[in-house]
């Protein structure tokens, strides 16, 4: 199903000429036959571009990681440390009552009491939470477009740090025992904790993710003979994907440490530690950047790089629709929507005075509107992962908790990431490739909608025997009829949810971490924050619809929340791979797309720091 303009086929001008001057610049005699066979009896040389035949038969293998790398992995872990290690105890914070004879929220009995501070019910600290989810998902698009536009992702990241600073000292205020004795002045405060951590977030994701990949030395799939003498090829979007799992695996190491301290925090001590301890975490974030401020490849703002897109876009549809919708379409999906408005094809005085770019920019632009359009349809996906923020540690406050805080289970979604990441990309990647199955970020991501699906259908059972075990029937979350006393729990023990969280777990890898590979390899290399928000920004649209299905979210409709949620991951993970697996066969020509230029400002990709060893290599 062809969806242009924002999905677009891509044409093989340009890209095959230019892949086929730079093979035969790269080709040396083997075994010589015929003159006839100009491709037949050559091999490309170590460090030269594989040839067509070459790709199809050589395994693929990633780059070596510079160090550099890892320590912007720890400023992720450390800040995730926070984020996690904070929200993680929201959900008691906001909805469970304040444990009598306890001045923090600590229940300091986990079997008997339940921690908890304003006791404000579950809808609202689901509303609470989801609005959470919205508004850290909505602000990146604040934070790439100051980054791409007049910072840098480098700058950006510093400042929101210090925003996001404040916002944790926020919520430590709002925990303060004198300050909970006020319910409504406490939420109000944790209110401006969330806004304040929201734009901090908002700052720091979508550049961070850019920044990390900017610092890999290779652009370009290289050929390179490995000591065993297998040939084999060095491919950036392969180290890109290494790089995003390990990535992904210190997010959730700091993600793991972080919930899982807290919530012991919570229940033992109280919720102003809960909140204290991630502060004191990320505030080694900025002296972190300080060490890597003359180490780190940095990539200058190049102005309103946004604004020319958008005028290219607006510029493309000129004259294309009609009152006719069928006209509409055929003038949509005839093929020259993107090089209809290519600077080559305009005389130098019809050209606008903002096309400033070359061609080849065009086709990136048209490249990273493809990346957009694939990530339409995942907010059907976060709809299914912000389950476990909300209505799984709600879920899991009505089953035995057996000695566990009943939010210290939302651990085994990083504890579970942390193991298989490395399993699938030591051995399970490693083994298809080898087998000449080519796991591609498509196939990837269409396999975590129905996984996580899955996951939906796990929890949608076990609240069914959560209600079938329960004498207080479909309102176990209430009071027993007649009585002012809490229903008690359902005699299923509280792991019975494990299965849920790690198929989770597997489909944040196939559809989570492949969305911020995807979305790095296809943006134009000036706007790769600005697309990173883009997807970000649909787990923003799947929070509202969360909001939209609220009613749902508390007895005793909880059944059809989490078996409605399934059927939208289902339905989403189906109308994302028949729109979009045309796509899946241009993988190559897509990361292989020269880079764009620009009259004003030279290549669409400066590198103004370097470190110093780089300066002495050149």
């Amino acid at each position: 199903m062809a969806t242009d303009p924002t999905t677009i086929a891509v044409s093989h001008d340009v890209n095959t000429t230019v892949h086929d001057k730079e093979a035969e610049a790269n080709l040396s005699p083997v075994l010589s036959q015929s003159a006839g066979d100009h491709a037949v009896g050559f091999v490309t040389a170590d460090g030269g571009i594989p040839t067509e035949e070459e790709k199809h038969t050589l395994r693929r293998v990633p780059d070596k990681i510079p160090l550099k790398v890892y320590t912007i992995a720890f400023i992720e872990l450390c800040e995730r440390f926070s984020y996690y290690g904070t929200t993680a105890v929201f959900t008691n914070f906001i909805q469970q009552a304040m444990p009598a004879g306890s001045k923090t929220g600590a229940g300091y009995d986990i079997d008997n009491v339940q921690s908890g501070a304003l006791g404000l019910g579950q809808r609202t600290a689901f509303s609470m939470t989801t609005f959470n989810s919205f508004w850290q998902y909505t602000t990146p698009l604040l934070g790439a477009y100051v980054a791409d536009t007049y910072l840098g992702r480098f700058r950006t990241i510093g400042w929101a740090l210090v925003v996001d600073i404040i916002g944790h000292i926020l919520f430590i205020v709002c925990a303060l025992p004198p300050v909970m004795k006020n319910s409504s002045g406490s939420l109000g405060v944790f209110a401006m904790g969330v806004i304040f951590v929201g734009l901090g977030t908002g700052g720091f994701k979508p550049n961070v993710n850019p920044l990390i990949v900017e610092q890999l030395d290779l652009e370009n799939m290289i050929v390179r003979t490995l000591k065993s003498g297998e040939r084999v090829i060095v491919d950036p979007a392969v180290t890109a994907t290494r790089v995003y799992h390990y990535f992904y695996m210190f997010v959730n190491i700091g993600a793991l440490a972080g919930q899982l301290s807290m919530v012991y925090c919570e229940h033992y001590v109280g919720f102003w530690l809960s909140f204290t301890l991630p502060t004191i975490l990320i505030c080694l974030c900025p002296l972190v950047l300080l060490w890597g401020r003359k180490r780190y490849r940095r990539v200058e703002p190049q102005g309103s790089i946004l604004g020319r897109a958008t005028k290219l876009f607006l510029l493309a549809n000129k004259g294309r629709w009609s009152i006719n919708p069928v006209k509409t379409y055929k003038q949509l999906h005839d093929g020259t929507f993107w090089s209809s408005v290519k600077p080559s094809n305009f005389d130098e005085a019809a050209k606008p005075k903002w096309m400033d770019f070359n061609d080849a920019w065009v086709d990136e632009v048209r490249r990273g509107f493809n990346a957009c359009a694939v990530f339409m349809w995942y907010p059907l996906f976060w709809l299914c992962y912000n389950q476990i923020n909300n209505n799984l540690i709600s879920q899991a406050a009505t089953m035995r908790v057996a000695g566990v805080p009943n939010d210290v289970l939302t651990n085994l979604n990083p504890f579970a990431l942390i193991i298989m990441i490395p399993l699938l990309e030591n051995f399970g990647y490693p083994l298809l490739r080898k087998w000449k199955m080519n796991p591609t970020p498509l196939k990837r991501i269409a396999t975590g909608y129905f996984v996580a699906a899955a996951a939906m259908i796990w929890a949608c059972i076990v609240q069914y025997y959560i209600y079938d075990k329960n004498e207080c029937g479909r309102y176990a979350n209430g009071k027993i009829p007649g009585t002012d006393e809490d229903c008690p729990v359902s005699d299923i023990n509280m792991w019975a949810q494990t299965g849920s969280y790690v198929l989770i777990a597997f489909s944040e890898i196939m559809a989570s971490i492949t969305s911020l590979e995807y979305a790095h390899s296809k943006a134009p290399a000036n706007m790769r924050s600005m697309v990173q928000a883009v997807a970000l920004f649909m787990n923003a649209i799947a929070s509202a619809i969360g909001f939209a299905l609220s009613p749902l979210a508390d007895d005793p409709n909880l059944i059809w929340n989490y078996g409605a949620v399934a059927i939208l991951a289902v339905f989403g993970g189906s109308m994302f791979w028949l729109q979009m697996r045309h796509l899946d066969a241009q993988e190559d020509e897509l990361n292989a797309l020269p880079k764009g230029e620009f009259e004003h400002h030279g290549p669409a990709t400066p590198v103004e720091v370097v470190n110093e060893s780089e300066k002495s290599k050149a």
